[in-house]
This record gives structure tokens, C-alpha cells and sequence, in this order.
């Protein structure tokens, strides 16, 4: 028998509103009314626009940019004025607030939230992506596209993927292997996972340059080799190596921890489509997302992605105009009928590890 845990220690949480396989039916009962008389989502899109929420924002990003290359350099420039100390941990911890934000930069301008030309936003988003965060622009964008065309959709979306984590119940079931053995604690593992995603990240980048698909995989490779170059050579000739080896865990590890934390309350634990679920493209966006209600600090903590919902209405949406968007929004889905689910940042989270420890639920019940 297993010594598994039946219950998980935060308490348990109600399912949020929008996630039942019977809201979907209803709502997707209703859009065949609505259709006749023409797009919903159209008739959002016409009050954004009346808004002018798509608009660019160039002085925004020209700040925001500024203030992060600024931290960037800073944060190389303290590591030698330091020299040799413990304190560099902290300032470890502080450069992977600082490469999550590199990361929200090249999540924007892969989605042309900065500069409205195709070439513009590649050449940007390589510059953020490849050369100063070390993950490949082009393999992420490819990803996340699928990811925005079909969220939460099991064997669509690569978020939802199941590798050595799964992500809903019928994926554990056939779990196999490591898969199966994290997949029963999955709820106690996540986090210990998450320290090991910034070197995901890396691995896969360097594993896509291979991909026929990818674009540029010489430049992007060679930005790539650059970037870990200077990213070792910079840690090892500033500290020895017990205490750069040290540095380079902590940041690492606090890396993938942020990137979690930004990007895990945007859909896990909502809806979960599968094939026979028909939507449309609002609904479809709006059920499976999350919004945490946000301040200035949280918003620029999370680079506006905790608008979520909006967001995946929106994807070229400036930052700053999406909690205007928001409200809009809510406003909207109130008078059509649309579950719209928003909730606080730590509730979002008690919610993920609720979701997790259900998912895990068919792999406990075999011990």
C-alpha cells in the first residue's frame, strides 16, 4: 500500500464557475442563437477599438525597456563591485526578477505588442530572448502560438502536454514511468519541478535549432552560444567556483519559480477542452483563462498577464491598456451570459495545487 497523502494541505476549493463540461454546453447552446445575429466577439472587438486600447504605447515601452536593460547592466555591474561574498545570492535572486521581465519583453514583442512590423519584433524579440535571457525566440513563438490558438485543449495546446507532468485526470491514467511516479504527488512536486524549468527552457531551445520548422536556426543558435558564453564567463570570472556554482543554482531555480508564478495562474485548473466541446472563439478564450485582479506592483510584476482573459482576446494588446480592457470586458460577458472568472492572486494558486492534487486522484487510487 502507499503512504500517499489523501489530502493536500491547503483546504479544499470549490471548482471555479467556468469549468464544468455543462456551463459549456449551455453557452455553446446560447452562441447558436447569437450567431445569427453576428459575432459576439465582434461586437467586443468594436467597443475595444472604440476604446483605442489597440494602439501602440511607444513611450511605455521605451520606459519600460530602458528600465529593465538598465537592471540587466546593473545587475553584472554588482556582481564584480560585490566581488567575493555570500550577498551575491541575493543579488542572484534579484537578476531573476530580472530575466522573468526579459522574458514578459519577448512574450510582447513576439506578440507585436511593441512594434507593429514582423521584422522589427523578430529582431527584438531574438535580441531579449536569444541573446540576453538565453531561450530561442523563434521555438518559444512557435509554442505559444499553438498554445493561444487552442488553450487548455488536450492534444493542441504543448501547455497541456503530458511529458513527465500531466495535466488532467485522463493523462494520468495513462500515465507510464516517471510520469506516473510524479504525477501521484504531482501537487508536492510542482514546485521543486519549476526550479528546473529555466534549464527546460534552455534545453529545448538548443534541442528546436534542429526542427526543419524553425526559422533562422543558425542565428538564433549562434545568439544562443553567445548568450551562455558570457553568461558563464561573466559568473566565473567574478566568484569562485564554489560560490558562482552557488549563483547560478539560485538563479536559476528562482527563475523558473517567477516564470511559474507568472504564467501558472493563467489557465491551470480551468476548463479543459476536449474534442467534442464546440466554441467559439470568445468563449473558447474566456473559459479557459483566469484573471487575478491586479494593482500597479502585481501588473508589472506579471507584465499584465494576470489580464489573462483579455489578453487572449486581445494578444497585440498594449500592457497598459488592458485593465480598461478588463472592465470592458467583464461588462460584456455579464450581458451575454459568460461565466467570466477572476480571482485573487493567492486563491489562484491555492486553486493550481487544489487542480494538481485532483489530477493525481486515478494514480493514488491504484495504491
Amino acid at each position: 500500500m502507499s503512504s500517499e497523502p489523501t489530502t493536500l494541505a491547503p483546504p479544499a476549493l470549490p471548482e471555479p464557475a467556468v469549468t464544468t463540461t455543462a456551463t459549456v454546453s449551455a453557452t455553446s447552446t446560447a452562441t447558436a442563437g447569437r450567431e445569427r445575429e453576428g459575432s459576439d466577439f465582434a461586437q467586443l472587438a468594436r467597443r475595444i477599438n472604440e476604446e483605442g486600447l489597440l494602439d501602440r504605447r511607444p513611450g511605455y515601452y521605451a520606459v519600460r525597456i530602458g528600465l529593465t536593460l538598465a537592471a540587466f547592466a546593473g545587475g553584472w555591474y554588482a556582481l564584480f563591485a560585490l566581488g567575493d561574498t555570500w550577498l551575491q545570492l541575493a543579488l542572484a535572486a534579484g537578476m531573476s526578477v530580472v530575466f522573468t521581465q526579459l522574458g514578459l519583453l519577448a512574450h510582447d514583442l513576439a506578440h507585436r505588442q511593441v512594434f507593429g512590423g514582423r521584422r522589427a519584433s523578430e529582431s527584438g524579440g531574438r535580441i531579449v530572448a536569444n541573446l540576453l535571457m538565453g531561450m530561442s525566440y523563434g521555438w518559444w513563438m512557435n509554442k505559444h502560438t499553438r498554445h493561444h490558438a487552442n488553450p487548455n485543449h488536450e492534444g493542441r495546446d504543448p501547455d497541456v502536454s503530458p511529458d513527465i507532468v500531466v495535466w488532467s485526470q485522463q493523462q494520468a491514467r495513462e500515465a507510464s514511468g516517471a510520469a506516473r511516479f510524479i504525477g501521484r504527488r504531482l501537487a508536492y512536486l510542482f514546485l521543486p519541478l519549476l526550479c528546473l524549468e529555466g534549464l527546460n527552457l534552455s534545453w529545448n531551445s538548443f534541442r528546436a535549432l534542429r526542427n526543419p520548422a524553425m526559422k533562422r536556426p543558425r542565428l538564433e543558435g549562434s545568439l544562443l552560444v553567445l548568450h551562455f558564453a558570457a553568461y558563464f564567463g561573466v559568473v566565473l570570472a567574478a566568484l569562485p567556483a564554489g560560490k558562482a556554482i552557488a549563483f547560478l543554482a539560485v538563479h536559476q531555480a528562482l527563475l523558473g519559480i517567477l516564470l511559474g508564478c507568472v504564467f501558472a495562474p493563467n489557465h491551470k485548473g480551468m476548463l479543459m477542452v476536449t474534442p467534442e466541446m464546440r466554441l467559439d472563439f470568445l468563449r473558447r478564450q474566456v473559459l479557459t483563462s483566469r484573471n487575478v485582479r491586479g494593482n500597479p506592483v502585481l501588473d508589472t510584476l506579471m507584465g499584465g498577464l494576470n489580464y489573462q482573459i483579455e489578453h487572449h482576446l486581445f494578444p497585440s494588446m498594449p500592457t497598459p491598456a488592458l485593465p480598461r480592457a478588463a472592465r470592458i470586458t467583464r461588462r460584456f460577458c455579464a450581458e451575454k451570459g459568460i461565466p467570466y472568472y477572476e480571482t485573487g492572486l493567492l486563491r489562484s494558486y491555492r486553486e493550481i495545487f487544489a487542480h494538481l492534487h485532483r489530477t493525481g486522484e486515478p494514480l493514488r487510487a491504484d495504491h
